[in-house]
Formats: structure tokens, sequence, C-alpha cells
């Protein structure tokens, strides 16, 4: 059972506001249980954050709390939250070509 230990934790959440944080982010999913990590990419081009994320949680606890909330909101906006399939660590960044 050496899988069981690398256990992920995470939830991948969309629709973020564009004037939303990491920092917010995090603050807002850890009343949920303790976050290890929070990840928001930002688009190169516009600077702005992509307005999606993943959150991995320390525990199984603190991701089963995050789903069970029927209804997430950050500055007024409701988000959508899912279990991540995919642990953030073997997330795929698609790299744009730079070639204009």
């Amino acid at each position: 059972m050496a899988a069981s230990s690398r256990k992920v934790f995470e939830v991948f959440v969309s629709k973020i506001p564009w004037t939303i944080a990491t920092r917010e982010v995090k603050e807002y999913f850890s009343q949920f249980g303790q976050v290890k990590k929070c990840l928001l990419p930002f688009d190169k081009e516009t600077g702005f954050h992509r307005g999606f994320c993943w959150v991995g949680y320390a525990s199984e606890e603190g991701l089963q709390n995050a789903l069970q909330k029927e209804a997430h909101f950050l500055e007024g906006s409701r988000l959508q939250v899912q279990k991540n399939r995919k642990p953030i660590g073997t997330q795929r960044q698609n790299k744009d070509s730079d070639s204009s």
C-alpha cells in the first residue's frame, strides 16, 4: 500500500474573479482544512490569472470539507469547485510559442 502514502487531496477551482489573488484563495479555502499549496496560473501576456487554480490540502478531511460545502463565493462570484483528478505535480503546462 505504498501508493496510499502519496494520496492527493486537491480540488480544482474555476470561475475565480480576476480581482482575486493567490493569498485570498488560500485564505478562503483554509477554513476547510490546512492548505499545503495553492497554484493559481497567470497569463504571461495579460498579467492576470487565468480564472482557475488547484488547492492542495494536508488531509482528506480538508478536501471533503471543501467538497461538502454547497456553494463557494469570493467577492460575490460563485466558484466552481470539484475534486481534482490529477496531482498538481503532474499537471502539464501548455507552452505557448513566442514566435510571432
